[in-house]
């Protein structure tokens, strides 16, 4: 399977330079620990490239902006997506980066783009059906794991449920939500540590919902849910919490643990990393808006 990112350097002039990885997009954030020096070396030894990664298929992207000293990032998977290990990487993340603004990207590569002041839309994929991940049972083994690949829906005080991350949000799939929870396996108190969360308030026709990833279309939402006031609370799993009070109450971790697994990856990461093979496919049409 691939695992592709996007890179872009942003030079002081203000032109920009775009990269694309198809090696090590799972793990860009364990990557980025190194800091700026090493990571603008890391990039920079990469295939240079006009091939813009769309929704469907960029796992990742990091831009860095050398002139504003602003790094902007966004993975599918490693330490930073997760509710137990998120507030702790970003907080490293910040540390191996400092003086700089550190800021993850809720819709993707769109959002690299859009700091380019380039059009968002050149990376949409509008094709696409929505794909929600199946609804799981209280004892459903893919639960055992400490960090499973879950998103927790909660509908009113009462109710809860677990759907599989493995595809799009369940924020995109509208009021056909509620319909999928109808017959769905009950969760009584959820305390999966989760990657993304929605509350419903059928009541009142509110939905808030957060992610510790990224969402095509994040700030969208609101079109797919018409009569409904949305909220979106990005990776503050604490407002779902909050909004389902003894519903929704995830496990947590001791912070310096945390961080001395985090940093026990990334040395693993260094050791194992082979150095990726040279690239051979068709060189994709430029972007018109690209440049540098």
């Amino acid at each position: 399977m691939a695992d592709r990112a996007n890179f872009v350097i942003v030079r002081e002039s203000g032109e920009f330079e775009l990269y694309l990885s198809r090696f090590g997009a799972v793990g860009i954030d364990l990557d980025l620990l190194a800091g700026p020096a090493e990571t603008l070396a890391m990039v920079e030894g990469l295939r240079r490239d006009d091939w813009w990664l769309d929704d469907g298929i960029c796992q990742g992207a990091a831009l860095i902006d050398l002139g504003r000293r602003v790094l902007l990032l966004f993975v599918w998977e490693g330490p930073t997506v997760g509710l137990r290990r998120r507030a702790v990487a970003m907080e490293l993340l910040r540390e191996a980066w400092a003086g700089w603004e550190v800021r993850w990207l809720y819709d993707g590569n769109a959002e690299v783009r859009a700091h380019l002041g380039l059009d968002p839309e050149f990376v949409r994929d509008r094709e696409s059906p929505v794909c929600p991940g199946p609804l799981l049972a209280p004892d459903d083994e893919d639960l055992t794991d400490p960090e499973p690949m879950a998103a927790v829906v909660t509908l009113g005080p009462e109710q809860a449920f677990v759907v599989a991350n493995i595809a799009d949000h369940p924020i995109r799939e509208g009021a056909a939500l509620l319909d999928r929870l109808a017959d769905a396996p009950e969760h009584g108190v959820c305390r999966v540590a989760a990657e993304a969360g929605v509350h419903l308030d059928p009541v009142r026709r509110h939905v808030g919902w957060w992610t510790s990833g990224a969402v095509p279309e994040a700030y969208a939402m609101p079109e797919r849910w018409p009569g409904w006031t949305v909220e979106f609370w990005q990776d503050r799993w604490e407002e779902h919490v909050r909004h389902a009070p003894g519903r929704f109450q995830p496990q947590r971790q001791e912070a310096e643990l945390t961080r001395r697994e985090i940093l026990a990856e990334v040395e693993e990461r260094r050791l194992r990393q082979p150095s990726p093979p040279a690239p051979h496919w068709p060189q994709a049409t430029a972007d018109p808006g690209h440049s540098g």
